[in-house]
């Protein structure tokens, strides 16, 4: 049991939370943004895993010294290889899971994925969900430092999310994700309406928005919205003009 009342999964006891404790601040305080944040999910499309993840990490890499700070969550499997590659695109992992090394099957342990690559993590995706004992599970056993995007669906999780304390806040209304319309324009209000609350629950606490952001315009929405940076996926990873893309993303800022 750590001092501030969390505890860690270990192969021999299961942890739980306390969630009287005060607002975590080591995941968010350490980081200084001074570019904007685009952080491309590769998920497990077939366009951005194993041989493909690869060329599309490199056209990343073309753009890496833009006006905007790029990030690359991809999967477990491409960790390593991605990593070894990186010049500037910072490697992130799609999830990890708050257990030590022993007797975990099919867990992701955080430890091993540090060492083979992951320099940061998003975790409680829409499409991978998991309780808030995890996250903070997760935030206690991570070194200072190490970047924690945490999503959110709506404001109500995002305010529980802040009190945690991780690098991000990324919200994205589920429905919306993998689609057409972009939250900035189907519903820019819970972009600014979530930054108003997250910081409001603790400053440090950057905020991102993703969910049907494909182009320039969406980006550049997202930011006079409050945002600090989006949180994308299909857009780039199913693109036929990866490069292209990638120039719109980020040509209006």
């Amino acid at each position: 049991m750590a001092a501030n009342g969390l505890a860690v999964k270990t192969n021999e006891s299961l942890g739980f939370v306390d969630l009287s404790i005060k607002p975590q601040i080591l995941h968010c305080s350490r980081m200084i943004m001074s570019k904007p944040l685009v952080v491309v999910n590769f998920k497990t499309y077939s366009s951005a895993s194993g041989e493909a993840a690869e060329h599309l990490f490199q056209a990343m890499e073309r753009f890496s010294e833009g006006p905007a700070t790029l990030v690359a969550a991809v999967s477990a499997f491409d960790l390593n290889t991605l990593s070894a590659a990186s010049s500037s695109v910072e490697v992130w992992s799609q999830h990890l899971d708050p257990v030590g090394l022993g007797g975990f099957t099919g867990w992701l342990e955080p430890q091993t994925a540090r060492s083979r690559g992951a320099q940061g993590t998003l975790i409680n995706h829409a499409e991978h969900k998991v309780s808030i004992e995890h996250v903070a599970n997760l935030l206690e056993m991570l070194p200072e430092g190490f970047p924690v995007c945490a999503c959110a669906a709506d404001v109500e999780e995002a305010k529980a999310l802040a009190k945690l304390g991780p690098t991000y806040i990324a919200v994205e209304p589920p429905e919306l994700i993998g689609g057409d319309i972009s939250v900035t324009s189907a519903d820019p209000a819970i972009v600014s309406d979530t930054v108003a609350a997250v910081k409001a629950v603790n400053p440090a606490v950057r905020v991102l928005c993703g969910a049907g952001v494909k182009n320039g315009t969406d980006v550049a929405t997202a930011l006079e919205l409050g945002a600090e940076g989006v949180l994308l996926a299909s857009g780039v990873t199913k693109a036929s003009d990866v490069d292209a893309v990638l120039n719109d993303l980020i040509a209006y800022l």
